[in-house]
């Protein structure tokens, strides 16, 4: 049986693919925070799903640790926020794939059997548009100030008024 550890601190996230993921056959084991999750990686595991921002922490630490005690496992990263930067380096430390929120339980599997390295080389970069690029850096300005608006627009030096009707759209394709 496949063991997958999923180390996620959305509750409600993490709950709902680890149900999944058992009613297909599979192992599960489950995380909420990095320290958590630390205390897990010494048991076989064979593929891991990790959020890159957690409470107590980046996830890319993880991916070592990981790597440490199953060095065949395979390892998909998952964020709300994707930056090249950080795909690039998860993948680096050694994860399969990189995945950006949402996703769905087809998604997260198909991540799993690829292999990134062979992906990338055969699939042009295309960069995001200028629309995506601007919604991607605002989400990562606001994360970074804990969901406060009026300090986004001041760091972002766009009116508050402004800054509340481009976060009230939806997001532009990638």
């Amino acid at each position: 049986m496949t063991t997958i550890l999923i180390v996620e601190d959305d509750d409600t996230f993490r709950t709902r693919i680890a149900q999944a993921l058992t009613k297909r056959g599979y192992h599960v084991l489950t995380a909420a925070t990095l320290e958590d999750a630390r205390s897990l990686t010494h048991l076989s595991i064979d593929r891991a799903l990790i959020d890159l921002k957690l409470p107590d922490g980046s996830g890319l630490t993880l991916i070592d640790q990981i790597r440490t005690h199953n060095p065949e496992a395979s390892i998909v990263m998952l964020t709300g926020y994707g930056s090249i930067a950080t795909a690039m380096e998860a993948v680096r430390r050694g994860a399969v794939h990189y995945l950006t929120k949402p996703t769905d339980l087809d998604d997260i599997l198909r991540a799993f059997e690829k292999d990134c390295a062979a992906e990338t080389e055969l699939t042009e970069y295309k960069p995001p548009s200028l629309f995506r690029a601007e919604w991607e850096h605002i989400q990562r300005v606001l994360q970074e100030c804990e969901g406060n608006i009026t300090l986004t627009a001041k760091l972002l030096g766009i009116p508050r008024r402004t800054l509340q009707r481009k976060l009230s759209k939806y997001p532009p394709p990638s």
